[in-house]
C-alpha cells in the first residue's frame, strides 16, 4: 500500500512550498569589453550598443 496523507494540506502550505521553485536569481552582470560599464552577459550593451566586438545598435548620446 502507498503512503497516504493524515490530514489535506492546506493552501498556504502548499503555495509557500512551491513559492522556492518559482525565485529567480539576480541576472549576472559583467563588464562590457568596449565601455566597461556594467551590462548583462550574452546581451548588447546598453551604453556602448556594442556586442561581440561590433556595433549592433546606434545609440544616441
Amino acid at each position: 500500500m502507498a503512503a497516504v496523507p493524515k490530514q489535506k494540506t492546506s493552501r498556504s502550505r502548499r503555495n509557500s512550498r512551491r513559492a522556492n521553485s518559482f525565485r529567480l536569481g539576480i541576472p549576472g552582470l559583467v563588464p562590457c569589453p568596449q565601455c566597461h560599464s556594467p551590462m548583462r552577459s550574452h546581451r548588447v550593451c546598453p551604453e556602448c550598443g556594442y556586442y561581440k566586438g561590433k556595433e549592433r545598435v546606434e545609440i544616441e548620446n
